[in-house]
């Protein structure tokens, strides 16, 4: 049973940086695409930043390039979003996602973490 588990999310001010991780575990985290969508209050879920697995291509939203690093650590089954330079506007509830390549694979056959919330404050 696969299982993503959120973490490192917090309260921070604008300029700050904040590191998160998802420990995957019921499969080995370079056998699927892998990486994080964010929800904001009363906006729709949004592709950030993605794993591609089968070339270990990275994609970075437009809002967050330069600002947010994704990487992967498979000895640990791990991966981890660098965000600096944070803005308000990156509040969100981010959730550690498989199948991320685009957001319609990833709401009909991703498997989802429980979120961790991120509030930037001004």
């Amino acid at each position: 049973q696969v299982q993503l588990v959120e973490s490192g999310g917090g309260l921070v001010q604008t300029g700050g940086s904040l590191r998160l991780s998802c420990a995957a575990s019921g499969f080995t985290s370079d056998y699927y695409s892998i990486g994080w969508f964010r929800q904001a209050p009363g906006k729709e879920r949004e592709g950030v930043s993605c794993i591609i697995s089968h070339d270990g291509s990275i994609y970075y939203a437009d809002s967050v390039k330069g600002r947010f690093t994704i990487s992967r650590d498979n000895a640990k089954n791990t991966v981890y979003l660098q965000m600096n330079s944070l803005k308000p506007e990156d509040t969100a509830v981010y959730y550690c996602v498989t199948n991320c390549q685009d957001t319609a694979q990833a709401l009909a056959m991703g498997d989802w973490g429980h979120g961790t919330q991120v509030t930037v404050s001004s």
